[in-house]
This record gives C-alpha cells, sequence and structure tokens, in this order.
C-alpha cells in the first residue's frame, strides 16, 4: 500500500477516533456524574467542559511527546478559531443564537483574560513548565469562582444550561460500572486515536512539505473539535441556543488552561514564531468579536452564522497561500 494511502487512512481513522473516543467519555462521564448525584452546575464546570476539550488535550501532549510541538500548539489555536468561526456559524445558520446573559459576563471575562494570556506564550515563543503551573491554577480559581457565584447567586447561566442539556441528551442511565467501564474505553480510545492522529499528521506535513503547525491548525484543530460540533449543533436543532455558545466559551477556556497548561506542564513547548504574526491575532480576533455580538444585542442571527464561516473560509483561504 502506498505510503500516501497509508498516511490519509490513519489521519481519518485517527480523526474517528478521537470523535469515537470523546463521544464515549462524555456520555460515560455525564452518566457516572449524574449516578453520583454531583450538582449540574459541577458537571458543566468539570465534566462537560474536560470531556469536550479531551481530543485536543490528548492530540497536543502527544504532539509535544513526539517532538511535533506544532502540532501542539497550533491544534488549540486553531480549534478556538474554529470552534467560534466554524462551530458558532453552522449552530447560527441552523437557528439563531441567543446569548443568555446570566453569568456571561463572568465567562467573558474568563474567555478573554485566557486568550490574553495564551498571547502572551505565542509572543514569547515558549509555554514553559511555569506557564503550565500558572494556567492551570488560573483555571481552578475559574471553577472555583464559578461554582461560587452559580451556587450562591444563581449565576450558572450557561456552564449549567450545558450541564442539564448533556444529562438529558447524553446520559445513558446504566449502571455505575458500565459508566466507569465508558471512562476508561473513551480515554483509551483517545490515546490510541490521538497517537495515530498525530503520527500520521506529521508524516503527512513532511510527505507534503508543510509545517506541522499548518497541519496543527487545520486538519488536527478540526478534528478534535468533533466534540464541541456535535453538542453545538445538537443544541442548536433542539434550540437551545444558550447551551450551543457557553459550550464554545467553556471550550476555548479549557483548551487554553487545561490543555495547554498540562501540556506544557509535562513537556515545555516552544512555539513556532509564524503564529504570532498571524494565527494568535485572528483567534483574539474572533474572541472579540464573540465576545462583543453576545454581549451588545445577546444575539447571533443566521446573517452572522454565514459571515463567520465565510471569515473562517477566507483563513484557511489565507493560510493555503501563505503556506504552498
Amino acid at each position: 500500500m502506498p505510503e500516501a494511502l497509508v498516511t490519509t487512512f490513519g489521519i481519518i481513522v485517527g480523526l474517528g477516533m478521537l470523535a469515537l473516543g470523546g463521544d464515549i467519555l462524555i456520555r460515560g462521564s455525564v452518566s457516572l456524574a449524574k449516578a453520583l448525584r454531583l450538582s449540574p452546575l459541577l458537571i458543566g464546570l468539570t465534566v462537560v467542559a474536560f470531556g469536550t476539550s479531551a481530543p485536543e488535550l490528548i492530540a497536543s501532549v502527544r504532539a509535544a511527546q513526539l517532538g511535533s510541538p506544532g502540532i501542539a500548539v497550533g491544534t488549540i489555536i486553531g480549534s478556538n478559531i474554529a470552534n467560534i468561526l466554524l462551530i458558532l456559524g453552522v449552530a447560527a445558520l441552523i437557528t439563531p443564537l441567543t446569548a443568555d446573559m446570566k453569568g456571561f459576563r463572568r465567562d467573558a471575562t474568563a474567555l478573554s483574560i485566557s486568550a490574553l494570556f495564551f498571547a502572551f506564550a505565542v509572543f514569547a515563543g515558549f509555554a514553559g513548565r511555569l506557564w503550565g503551573v500558572v494556567g492551570l491554577m488560573a483555571l481552578m480559581v475559574y471553577i472555583i469562582v464559578a461554582y461560587q457565584t452559580g451556587r450562591n447567586y444563581g449565576a450558572g447561566g450557561v456552564i449549567e444550561a450545558e450541564a442539564d442539556f448533556a444529562a438529558r441528551n447524553f446520559r445513558l442511565n446504566l449502571a455505575t460500572v458500565m459508566d466507569i467501564s465508558l471512562v476508561v474505553a473513551g480515554i483509551l480510545i483517545l490515546g490510541f486515536g490521538g497517537d495515530m492522529l498525530v503520527r500520521s499528521s506529521a508524516t503527512a506535513a513532511h510527505g507534503l512539505g508543510l509545517s506541522d503547525t499548518f497541519i496543527g491548525l487545520t486538519v488536527v484543530a478540526i478534528g478534535t473539535s468533533a466534540p464541541e460540533l456535535v453538542v453545538s449543533i445538537l443544541a442548536a436543532i433542539k434550540r437551545e441556543t444558550d447551551v450551543a455558545l457557553g459550550n464554545i466559551i467553556g471550550s476555548n477556556i479549557f483548551n487554553v488552561l487545561a490543555v495547554l497548561g498540562i501540556t506544557s506542564l509535562l513537556v515545555p513547548v516552544p512555539i513556532d514564531r509564524g503564529l504570532a504574526t498571524f494565527d494568535i491575532w485572528v483567534m483574539l480576533g474572533a474572541t472579540l468579536l464573540l465576545v462583543f455580538t453576545a454581549a451588545t444585542h445577546h444575539r447571533i442571527t443566521r446573517n452572522e452564522g454565514f459571515l463567520l464561516l465565510a471569515a473562517y473560509a477566507a483563513y484557511i483561504g489565507v493560510k493555503l497561500y501563505l503556506t504552498l
């Protein structure tokens, strides 16, 4: 079998395993959390958020371990861009997205700070263990603040709504031992899929004369965003639009603070200087656009969804033009 075919097969199977593993992990985790009588707010802050970011985490850590830091960092930036421009664009075309402003100011502030914190690492050209420690500490502060405000003042907002949505649509009502088995199975599938995807993507990049960073920003980023895509589309179809929006906000926060935090803590990550000239600015611009749009008229219309998709297509087009 030609090497190119083997590589393509590896990328497709790896992406499929990440999507399947992420779905199984979320379903098993939500079911287990409900069986343990955890509050919806706590489930949203931990189980659902970590579950949707698990593919990015596995792919980034494995890429860093295999000596492909471009894939590791590119996956995070590319996933955050795709979450806003691609996934929210698709969801808004299905139905206009309305922002639930309860708790939105807190979550939008956390999203903005995490994006700027990430930009600091990109401009510095390195995310070391200290950066990872600070990122994980910031994540813990966010979780504690969100939990306290949600519990005391009813400001759970999009986080609690997302947890309720997940409990209704992803819980399997199985025995606890089965829930645990699903969680373990999801983690194992994610591990094998992430390893296959990263190895095949690195081989493809080298064979086509592309950089690891480009592959991470595009192929791997889109593939690892599969759980967010599933949740947001399902939420849009069911007209629970605050869930679709909250899913993206939470995922982007966790992608930076948890995914890069854990990755850099395990394997210090050098960052391609080229990301500081274009891609990080696209991510910051997309983040600002999301926060501004939701905060001003509390709504993302179908026309705005189309513009988000057009912006993502333009971004990919520019990347191809600059790379090829």
